[in-house]
């Protein structure tokens, strides 16, 4: 069944020679399936293509050598198949069809994969589209294994590929956003690809008006701002993205293909994913919409062409994926998305035949079914399992889970399967009747996914694993109805279980392989169950269904490297384990006694393996065969790679009982690989044969008796089905309410999983034994609440304070403690919360704190008057940083030097003028005080002139360029850099003026203040109901206090801890004790207050208080008052009457102080505001300066990125330019390669041509010997051509098949030349000669017409391929035309960008400054064309006037002066003789002085008074130093000669040193003597090496030190040059007389 090359690779045993070879794959289509002929589709599955007969549902396998299949094309003329491999540097496969024989290979330069091929209708012609990153198109002649032509297109992906079949010149290339028509043109033997795309229709199926965005037809024109230019140079693209460029808001979405074909009139139809139908038209590849539109009945004789695939979508019930047509389009291929196909055969009577029917999805697991060499099982992830036949690959039954599965096992002793789904639950299968399998149970041991499943070796237990860590023990018999034992608790994710149960022994043990990825290790558990687990479960497990490990005997290993596999072998005392790391199979040995605790196991044996990536083992049925598998195969003692890695190679591997069958599952590629042996016997068969013999005899009873089980099962289940009818019609009548109650109930303790059933029934047990208890328990907690109760409802009565909450009253100190734990957590999560958002917004703060108040060099703040609603504000500034300054200070001293040289270039011209030379010395000095003048006269331009009033604030502007002189993109960036500077000095000089006012009104506030201190003191003494005004800053004067909260603004009450309010409470109460203290002590005090009222002298502002206290007498009547008291009467009288008028004087001076208080203050505000009104208008004006630098700097900007569009643009024409005549050239080196091409070919056809006419003249000469009338004869029969036949065509064929035969295909041709020759083979028969003829002459004759009959055909062919080479020229010639058109019409569009550049340089956008209400129009006729006017200020003319008059008065007064200069010139000449004689005088008298020597000492002698006395000083002082000197010396001496005693004890000691080492040095000289042998032997290369290095080194050192020398030297000569520099300054000038 499997034919074709098969890669066998095998390692072999001593004496074994078996290898495994590919007996059957299974697998189903994820690509589109291909035709091969008119009965024979294939598809790739994996590794494989497989090739299906329709007709008897026989497959052919091929396998490929190099891994996964990749893309798959057939030509169904030659009958061959191309695919290509998934490999680095792919290669293209052509096999030949049905002998599977390798035709040729196919190598390119494509580095990853090719992701499409097609073959083309007629000839030998491939084409092939590779991925990233080539994304190449390639066209092949694929007899020649050649690559004709390639084309790249970077990151165009394509989704479909043909070519089309009436000319295979045509490739269409399809994606899902374009769609490409690529013409291959030929000439003689070269071919080209040349592409044109399809324009698409938007989503409604409207097209778009695209505009030429590149070359604009028309684009407005503004006069003002300048030209207006396409979008891409707006964008500032130059290169090729420029053509391309779309802004986002003329990008419209459109239509995305899905899929193409072409008709036999060379369009194409394509249809979208939006559901719309495009036609598409071969020559100028316009596109139209079709519309739907209603069926309409059908007149007679019409045909239906759509009704087939009506009937088949009817038909189908799985979404169609695909449709293909035969070659003899008598059948409809219909794929679905699961890949099934189906055949739709036309006829009279239409059928639907299945010929393939796909699983849903890939398969998950599989499994041989005993004894493993007649079915296998596999099971898909939405829970289909299918039953599979060995021999021939049939799918004999299936049967639906409904529910998503993960593993499948097969029961060695009973006809069972087992399937774990990832609800938790495992479905039991009866299998016993193979064509209807039956699901008979369903476990629910957890709700866990289950991830393994696993039967002993003699299928007692089914070990179920699950992905919390738990293994399940089931009884595996159907007759004890899949009873679960009990589990056992190991690591989570278990990665593998193994097993080991030996027939004779009675236990089985079990060993768990699971990972502890935190410390990078492996965990291995092993335990033990017995045979009579069964019989004894009850006291194996606890209450809970857990296995007691103490009888289990559980063991713990761990390995200090991670496994991704491990087995147990059949001894039990060895582990095979395959490391995940490193690809290594490494042994280890378990200690043969029993420990406690964990056992550290390492590595006994390493075995390097072939395979990479994690992988797996497995131990085959009698134990001695170990297989691994891994991403790139399965590798036993023999090899053979089913899988490949690109498909993330192998899920499982499954070997018959006998090892005869090996069933291999891919984990990605969906296909189910057979493999058989061959050559397999010897020790290798008799092994694994002799223990399947002894396996099938140990359990033929057990095997036959549970399959009893299962037959009768089986029948029971067919009578109960019999009789279902007759008990549902009885059922009915039942209560619905009950039957409901129950099925409820049912389905309740259905779905408990047998975990949670064990622990209820533990739980209940539990309540049951301890019911005694609970009754006192409950009775104590009923006390306790109806006490909780009471103590609540007094706890409401009570006050807030003292009340306590709900959940105190809490008696579960758990549930209490959770509680609190809760509360707890979340009170520190909204801490958190609340912490984290204060921190967003804080930084958030300090970002605004950073960007708009500590960044400011000058804070934004106002000022506001004091009476007058006027606010003032600064100009908030940042402090520049050093880039802008460095800017500032390059602009201004490039400007000042630009200054410099144009200045000095004036007044060389002005030197070299004529008119300047005959001026005279007056003249100049007045041009010179005239240039002055106009230099301070140019640093007060005119503001019209400027276009602003920075002037007015003190900044010069004399550096900044006139407005009609900035031309270049330097000087306006200078322009703007400096006027950026004069805004910033505008902003200064007015904060500085802000500064001055906000001073002031601070002086203001304080005065106010102070005078209100006496105001309120004058108010309080006049006893007045008078507010006293007092003005404050706001917080917009003062925005610094917004910044920090004060204790007033904060509106809630402080939180005080109790220590700090008892130590604030003890310090008032320390302090009122200290004062009273104070005030006991103070007798001085108390006796002023008590006599003079506290005050020793009675102020003037007491006098409004001052009262005189009445005579006692006055109480009694005027009557009963004696003279004396009548006297104090009276005087007390006059008393209060001074005392009045003093008040009354006094309150008369208070007011007066008051209004002038009053009155001062309101000037000095009002002074205060006027300034500020002042200030206010200086801030208007200096807005507005402001605004006007900015305007300008806008302007510039504006002209900036106007020349950077233009630049852009200009750069962009110019590469366009550039591309096409590139293009250009080599399109005419193409026509003339071409022509060359021609010419050599025409004469070719013209030798062809001669030689043809040669044989038609030269006949009668070559029969000149024979008759003439014979001659004629022959000549007849010379001219004779004979007639082919074509084959005629039934009409049905001609009707069904619509390409009919392909035009100008190569093998069609070569069939009628063979036809043609075999047709003058019938001429050339002897019976066809003339009579009386010679038979030579016949021959001769025979041989010459079939010489003639092949020129012509060779003259036919070479016409052909001579109209063929014109036409290439001409579309040439036509291109070139084109191209210069193209070259041209950019040419003259960079033409006009550079008229307009220029006019853009030289149309400069100034600002002026108009006075307002200097001009009125009448009617409002404004005029913005100013082409031929001249911009002149009236104050220009006046300007002019008056400098006119200035110099006439000038030259009046200049006559008048030298008339009387001339007049003084003989006494200023007489003067001057005058004095050159006093300077000679003056410059002997200085020679004389400067010849005058006098030395030091002379000097000290006539400066110093007492000379002597300083002479002897200094002689005494000299003999004090002499003496000391002496005794200096003596002890020096004295010292020396100690030392050199010393030294001759030292020396002594050191000769006896030094002849000990002498003698030790002896010995060393004999050990460095064999050293050095030694290192002369060995190491003399390394020796040699070293002193050259050191040889290096010490040169490279002298060199460098021969350099520091000669800059030292260097240094000196200057030095000295320096030194000597200097002391000739110092010398005295000797100037001759």
């Amino acid at each position: 069944m499997a034919q074709g090359p098969e890669r066998e690779e095998s390692t072999h045993n001593a004496g074994s020679h078996a290898s495994l070879s590919v007996r059957w794959v299974q697998g189903f289509p994820k690509q589109n399936v291909h035709f091969v002929n008119d009965s024979t589709i294939c598809y790739p599955s994996g590794n494989f293509i497989i090739f299906l007969d329709i007709e008897t549902k026989q497959k052919t396998i091929l396998q490929c050598m190099n891994g996964i299949v990749g893309v798959l094309a057939t030509n169904i003329p030659y009958e061959v198949v191309a695919f290509s491999d998934r490999k680095l540097r792919p290669v293209i496969y052509i096999y030949s069809f049905p002998a599977l024989t390798r035709r040729t290979k196919l190598k390119g330069n494509v580095l990853l994969d090719y992701i499409l091929l097609s073959f083309s209708y007629c000839g030998t012609y491939l084409a092939s589209y590779s991925s990233l990153p080539e994304f190449e198109l390639a066209l092949w002649n694929w007899e020649l294994g050649v690559i004709l032509c390639k084309k790249s297109q970077p990151g165009v992906d394509v989704s479909q590929m043909t070519f089309n079949p009436m000319n295979w010149h045509q490739l269409c290339l399809s994606s899902p956003s374009s769609v490409t028509v690529w013409t291959v043109e030929r000439s003689n033997q070269e071919h080209y690809l040349k592409a044109k795309s399809v324009k698409l229709p938007m989503e409604d199926g409207s097209f778009f008006n695209e505009k030429d965005v590149v070359f604009p037809d028309s684009l407005p024109k503004d006069p003002i701002y300048g030209p207006i230019l396409p979008l891409s140079a707006i964008a500032g693209l130059v290169d090729k993205e420029a053509e391309t460029f779309r802004p986002k808001d003329d990008l419209y979405t459109l239509l995305h293909p899905t899929m193409h074909c072409w008709t036999p009139t060379s369009d194409l139809y394509i249809g979208c994913e939006e559901g719309h139908l495009l036609v598409i038209t071969g020559e100028n590849l316009n596109a139209t919409v079709l519309d739907k539109i209603d069926e309409k009945p059908l007149m007679e004789g019409e045909r239906n062409i759509i009704s087939p695939v009506t009937i088949v979508y009817q038909k189908v019930e799985e979404p169609v994926e695909h449709l293909m047509f035969s070659p003899n389009y008598k059948m409809l291929l219909i794929q679905t998305d699961k890949g099934s196909i189906y055949i739709y055969t036309f006829g009279e009577e239409p059928t639907l035949d299945k010929v393939l029917e796909a699983s849903d999805g890939k398969f998950q697991a599989i499994d041989l079914i005993t004894p493993g060499n007649k079915y296998c099982m596999t099971v898909t992830y939405s829970g289909e399992v299918c039953i599979w036949c060995i021999d021939d690959v049939a799918c004999v039954s299936k049967i639906y889970l409904n529910t998503p599965t993960t593993v499948l096992a097969c029961s060695p002793a009973s006809l069972s399967a087992a399937v774990g789904a990832v609800d938790g639950s495992v479905h039991f299968i009866d299998i016993l009747d193979a064509e209807s399998p039956q699901a008979v149970h369903r476990a629910f041991p957890s709700e866990y996914a289950v991830q393994h499943l696993l039967y002993d070796q003699r299928g007692m237990y089914l070990l179920v694993g699950t992905s919390e860590g738990y293994i399940f023990v089931i009884n595996a018999t159907p007759s004890s109805l899949f009873e679960i034992l009990g589990y056992v608790e190991v690591g989570k994710d278990i990665l593998q279980i193994s097993t080991v149960s030996l027939l004779e022994t009675d236990i089985m043990e079990v060993m768990v392989l699971s990972p502890l990825p935190e410390t990078g290790r492996s965990r291995l558990e092993i335990f033990t169950l017995p045979i009579i687990l069964p019989q004894v479960s009850a006291t194996f497990v606890d209450e809970r269904g857990r296995m007691r490990d103490e009888f289990i005997h559980k063991f713990l290993y761990e390995i200090e490297h991670s496994l991704s596999s491990a087995v147990l072998n059949f001894q039990s005392n060895k582990v095979y384990g395959f490391c995940s790391e490193v690809p290594y199979i490494c042994s280890y040995l378990l200690p043969e006694k029993e420990h406690s605790g964990i056992c550290i196991l390492k590595p006994y044996q390493k075995v390097q393996s072939r395979l990479y990536g994690p992988g797996a083992l497995s131990l085959s049925a009698h134990g001695l065969w170990l297989i691994t598998r891994a991403k790139c195969g399965t590798e036993t003692f023999v090899r053979c790679r089913s899988h490949s890695h690109q498909g993330h190679g192998i899920q499982s591997v499954r070997i018959s009982m006998d090892g005869q069958n090996v069933l291999v599952n891919g984990k990605d590629d969906g296909t189910l690989v057979c493999l058989r042996w061959r050559r397999f016997g010897g020790n290798l068969a008799s092994e694994i044969l002799e223990y399947f013999q002894q396996l099938l005899t140990s359990l033929g009873n057990t095997i036959q008796e549970e399959n009893n089980y299962l037959r009768i099962r089986q029948s029971n289940s067919t009578t109960l089905e019999s009789g279902s009818e007759h008990a549902i019609s009885e059922t009915m009548s039942l209560n619905i309410d009950s039957s409901q109650e129950e099925l409820v109930q049912a389905d309740n303790m259905k779905q408990i999983p047998w975990i949670q059933q064990k622990s209820q029934e533990a739980i209940k047990k539990e309540i049951k034994l301890f019911s005694n208890k609970r009754r006192e328990l409950k009775r104590g907690i009923k006390a306790l609440a109806k006490m909780v109760l009471n103590m609540m409802k007094e706890n409401e009565t009570i006050d807030n304070i003292a009340k306590l909450d709900q959940e105190e009253f809490g008696l579960d100190l758990e549930e209490l403690e959770r509680l609190q734990n809760q509360s707890e957590e979340e009170l520190a999560k909204i801490k958190k919360d609340v912490e984290m958002h204060n921190l967003a917004k804080r930084y958030l703060a300090e970002l605004i704190k950073e960007e708009c108040w500590h960044s400011m060099a000058v804070k934004g703040r106002a000022l506001k008057c004091f009476h007058i609603p006027y606010v003032v504000e600064n100009f908030p500034m940042k402090e520049r940083t050093e880039e802008e300054l460095k800017e500032v200070n390059r602009v201004l001293q490039q400007k000042k030097i630009e200054t410099e040289c144009f200045k000095l270039r004036k007044e060389i011209l002005e030197a070299q003028s004529p008119i300047t030379m005959v001026k005279k010395h007056h003249e100049e000095e007045e041009e010179e005080e005239e240039e002055e003048d106009m230099a301070v006269r140019d640093t007060s331009l005119p503001n019209y002139m400027l276009g602003s009033l920075c002037t007015d604030f003190g900044v010069h502007a004399s550096l900044l360029s006139s407005q009609l002189e900035l031309h270049s993109r330097e000087e306006k960036i200078n322009q703007i850099i400096l006027l950026k500077d004069i805004i910033y000095k505008v902003k200064t000089v007015f904060n500085n003026e802000f500064d001055t006012a906000f001073k002031h009104k601070e002086f203001e506030i304080a005065r106010v203040k102070e005078r209100n201190v006496r105001i309120q003191e004058i108010i309080l003494d006049l006893e007045l109901d008078e507010q006293v005004w007092q003005p404050e800053f706001d917080d917009c004067e003062k925005p610094e206090r917004t910044l920090v909260v004060e204790n007033s603004e904060v509106t809630a009450q402080k939180h005080v801890p109790p220590w700090q309010k008892a130590k604030t409470e003890f310090i008032a109460n320390r302090t009122m004790e200290q004062f009273l203290l104070s005030q006991a002590n103070e007798t001085r005090r108390r006796a002023l207050m008590d006599m003079m009222g506290g005050v020793l002298e009675v102020k003037k502002e007491d006098i409004l208080r001052m009262v005189i206290p009445q005579p006692a007498f006055m109480a009694k009547p005027d009557a009963v008052w004696t003279e004396e008291e009548r006297k104090q009467f009276k005087d007390y009288e006059k008393k209060v009457k001074e005392l009045n008028e003093e008040r009354e004087k006094y309150r008369k001076s208070l007011e007066a102080e008051l209004k002038k208080l009053q009155n001062s203050i309101q000037e000095s505000t009002q002074n205060f505001d006027e300034y500020l009104k002042r200030l206010f208008e200086r801030r208007v004006k200096a807005e507005m300066v402001v605004n006007q630098e900015e305007l300008k700097i806008n302007n510039l900007l504006f002209s900036l990125l106007l020349d950077e569009e233009i630049s852009s643009r200009e750069t962009f024409l110019n590469n366009y330019i550039t591309r096409k005549r590139e293009e250009k050239s080599q399109t005419l080196e193409a026509i003339r390669k071409s022509r060359e091409d021609l010419d050599a070919y025409k004469e070719h056809y013209d030798n062809l041509l001669a030689e043809d006419k040669v044989l038609d003249r030269s006949f009668k000469k070559e029969f000149s010997e024979i008759p003439g009338h014979q001659v004629d004869i022959l000549y007849k029969l010379f001219k004779r051509r004979p007639r082919i036949h074509k084959p005629k065509t039934h009409s049905d064929a001609t009707s069904i098949v619509p390409f009919g035969e392909r035009p100008g295909s190569g093998k069609l041709n070569k069939d009628a030349f063979a036809q043609l020759m075999k047709a003058m083979d019938e001429l050339d028969n002897i019976h066809n000669m003339p009579e009386g003829l010679d038979p030579l002459v016949w021959n001769h004759f025979c041989v010459t017409r079939r010489m003639k009959v092949e020129n012509e055909q060779k003259v036919k062919q070479k016409a052909a391929g001579l109209m063929e080479m014109m036409a290439f020229l001409r579309r040439r010639v036509e291109e070139d035309e084109k191209m210069q058109r193209e070259i041209e019409k950019v040419s003259h569009e960079f033409n006009l960008l550079q008229e307009e550049k220029v006019k853009f340089h030289l149309n400069l956008t100034i600002q002026i400054l108009l006075k307002q209400g200097q001009v009125e129009l009448e009617n409002f006729q404004l005029l913005l064309e100013y082409s031929d006017a001249i911009l002149i200020n009236k104050n220009i003319i006046e300007d002019l006037n008056s400098v006119i008059r200035t110099q006439g008065q000038k030259k009046v007064a200049s006559m008048t002066e030298s008339k009387d200069i001339h007049k003084g010139i003989f006494q200023i000449e007489w003067e001057h003789k005058k004095m050159e004689m006093e300077m000679e005088d003056l410059n002997q008298k200085a020679w004389d002085i400067q010849m005058l020597f006098f030395s030091r000492e002379r000097q000290k002698f006539l400066n110093e008074p007492n000379y002597e006395t300083l002479i002897s000083i200094q002689i005494g002082i000299m003999e004090q130093t002499i003496a000391v000197l002496d005794k200096t010396h003596k002890k020096n001496v004295e010292n020396c000669k100690k030392l050199l005693k010393k030294l001759g004890k030292f020396s002594n000691k050191k000769d006896v040193a030094n002849y000990t080492l002498s003698c030790n040095i002896r010995e060393e000289l004999v050990a460095v003597s064999e050293r050095k042998d030694i290192c002369n032997a060995m190491g003399s290369i390394l020796t040699c090496e070293k002193i050259a290095k050191e040889r290096y080194e010490n040169m490279m050192q002298l060199q460098k030190l021969t350099n520091i020398s000669k800059e030292q030297a260097e240094q000196i000569l200057v030095l000295q040059a320096e030194v000597e520099r200097l002391r000739m300054k110092t010398f005295p000038a000797l100037v001759p007389l």
